[in-house]
């Protein structure tokens, strides 16, 4: 049986009905309450749709923080992050509320528009896994919005495993037997002169060695295992050499047939494959008088493994399975 059999197979089961969105990423799932909690046939359904199609999105979901923790608990382990901004909730340590992130440049003098335009000073620097550069990357992400500005604010997901397999024979056996370094604060442009966040950045600095096409652990998928905010350096390649064969493997990745762009709502619940995508979170709210309140759960991924079994080698700061 096939994997889009089992998929069709599960859904058939659970009244779920799963909507394909965009020709190789994306689905959008009815029929389920996940504030209710799903019964088992409808988690297997809804993970069987996830790995197909590596994103997946429900409308008008009710979920509080503890539903949305209880939710991510049905299909893995949530991560507890260390350390979280003034936005995330307390008594709730497994979500982290993505404003978090814009605190951390005002933290270091910048206003939310350089903080922007430091980390996309590149057009593929904004693409990204979560914690790419930690040697057990989450497995997947779990993200609710509570409010969205009334227009922009779209997040874009890409097929990391369609990229792949839209390579060329030569080139996907020329990647096969990479590595690449993934490692904290690559994609950060400095301001002149002193930067506090290039301080940070060095004090907290995490890395990792990452095969550049991975085998997904459950799917059995060549992966290519690239993103622009992580991905310092081909390991054996010249700098020359390195930035041209990333570049082209990104531009690859990106290429709008492997890309879905959802659009969200107030109650919307995106849960994507962290192994097997990169997604660009929106760069055009800045200027809107609106509040966009995101909460995310992410969940406990594995160590990478390549074409050759190979796993990733952590290279600083980062150790499996420690947050």
């Amino acid at each position: 049986m096939t994997r889009e059999q089992a998929t069709e197979d599960a859904t058939r089961a659970t009244a779920i009905e799963v909507k394909p969105v965009a020709g190789h990423i994306g689905a959008e799932i009815t029929g389920v309450d996940l504030a209710g909690g799903p019964d088992d046939g409808q988690v297997a359904a809804i993970r069987a749709a996830m790995l197909r199609w590596k994103v997946v999105f429900f409308r008008d979901q009710r979920l509080d923080h503890a539903a949305h923790v209880a939710l991510a608990r049905r299909f893995g382990e949530p991560v507890v992050l260390r350390r979280r901004g003034s936005a995330s909730p307390e008594g709730h340590p497994e979500i982290e509320t993505t404003a978090d992130r814009l605190e951390l440049g005002c933290r270091f003098g910048m206003e939310h528009d350089e903080w922007l335009r430091r980390r996309r000073h590149h057009l593929l620097r904004g693409w990204h896994c979560d914690h790419g550069a930690r040697v057990d990357p989450p497995a997947a992400t779990i993200l609710r919005a509570e409010a969205v500005p009334p227009y922009g604010g779209d997040t874009t997901w890409a097929n990391l495993a369609a990229a792949y397999a839209g390579l060329s024979e030569p080139v996907r056996r020329f990647v096969d037997g990479l590595r690449a370094e993934h490692r904290l604060g690559v994609g950060y442009q400095p301001r002149p002169g002193d930067d506090a966040y290039v301080r940070h950045l060095l004090d907290h600095q995490v890395a990792s060695l990452h095969p550049l096409v991975r085998v997904h652990p459950e799917t059995g998928e060549r992966v290519l295992y690239v993103n622009g905010y992580y991905v310092e350096q081909i390991d054996g390649l010249s700098r020359a050499e390195s930035g041209a064969v990333l570049t082209m493997l990104l531009e690859q990745a990106v290429r709008p047939e492997y890309t879905v762009r959802f659009r969200w709502e107030p109650g919307s619940v995106a849960f994507w494959d962290n192994r097997a995508t990169i997604h660009l979170a929106p760069g055009d709210t800045a200027h809107l008088d609106a509040p966009r309140v995101m909460h995310r759960v992410m969940l406990a991924g594995d160590v990478p493994v390549g074409v050759d079994g190979t796993p990733s080698r952590p290279l600083t700061g980062t150790a499996p399975g420690r947050w």
